[in-house]
């Protein structure tokens, strides 16, 4: 560190000249702290033009080296593939033939591709397939309607329906909704509720969201972002970020999720993004997680195709 100041007698051209050669030769950093900036401000002007940075004080330097050797380690920028089908992702993605928010069985395939896990589900306009698969399945399970996007707000989704007949009579009065094609039939699971989901940023490119899921998303806003692709370090640095992280944890008696699962997840989410530009707008709500396992339970995704 080259501490030179001037008491305003003299001037400090040939000085500050010095340094400035020194700093081209020296094997070692020198950095410059010139508190002169008042009464030799045209020297220090003439020493900033040649490319250098002064530091008024040897506290700014201090606290700029500092920040220096605590930033974190830079992330590995390779994207992860383990697991992901990337060629079954351009595949399903070409044969879509509109823009828009996308069917079912779309989304489903897509997550899968990505190594994504999602729950068994089965959509049908026809009440018998609808009673055989939930038959099939077990009860309780749960009901949505598809076609309208924001499924809750009609009287869309219905929960731990434990009968066939219970199932029968909320399959007839979601049909006469307006807009909706078919009814959608999956287990009723149980878990931690979280949230992924992406949207795309003009000039960023995919920018990745992790929270609560469920109504929390919208009800507290705690949500952590990170720019795809994302490495495990920066999951996991996007899930310790949310004020809720203690319930992820584990608190007050109640156990913990699979916090490695949910990482995975967000890794995988990023990878499907990469290779699927198209995606502008997704969400994985609820993502359920236990100790042992995550599996998205309901998802949409939106794409642009033709630009």
């Amino acid at each position: 560190m080259a501490i030179f100041g001037t008491p305003g007698l003299v001037t400090m051209f040939e000085m500050y000249d010095v340094l400035h050669e020194k700093m081209q030769t020296c094997k070692k950093s020198i950095f410059p702290i010139l508190p002169s900036v008042n009464t030799a401000g045209a020297e220090v002007s003439a020493f900033l033009a040649k490319g250098h940075v002064n530091f008024a004080d040897e506290v700014t330097l201090g606290t700029a080296l500092s920040r220096i050797v605590n930033v974190s380690k830079p992330a590995n920028n390779e994207i992860e593939l383990f697991g992901v089908d990337v060629p079954r992702i351009r595949r399903i993605i070409d044969s879509i033939p509109e823009d828009g928010y996308i069917e079912p069985h779309h989304v489903q395939a897509l997550l899968h591709s990505a190594g994504i896990p999602m729950v068994e589900e089965f959509v049908s306009a026809n009440k018998e397939e609808a009673l055989a698969f939930a038959r099939r399945t077990g009860f309780p399970v749960v009901a949505k309607v598809v076609g309208p996007v924001y499924k809750s707000d009609v009287g869309g989704v219905v929960l731990n329906i434990k009968s066939e007949q219970h199932l029968a009579l909320e399959f007839d009065r979601m049909m006469q909704i307006p807009e909706v094609t078919g009814i959608l039939v999956q287990p009723m699971l149980k878990g931690t509720e979280l949230f992924v989901g992406a949207k795309y940023e003009d000039k960023f490119g995919h920018v990745v969201l992790c929270g609560l899921g469920g109504i929390f998303v919208e009800v507290l806003k705690d949500v952590s972002s990170g720019l795809a692709p994302l490495s495990y370090e920066e999951a996991y640095s996007m899930i310790h970020s949310l004020r809720a992280y203690k319930i992820i944890k584990g608190t007050r008696g109640q156990k913990g999720v699979n916090e490695d699962k949910f990482a995975e997840i967000i890794v995988r989410l990023s990878t499907l993004l990469r290779f699927a530009t198209e995606i502008k707008e997704m969400d994985i709500n609820p993502l359920l997680v236990t100790e042992k396992c995550v599996i998205a339970v309901d998802a949409r995704i939106r794409i642009e195709k033709n630009l």
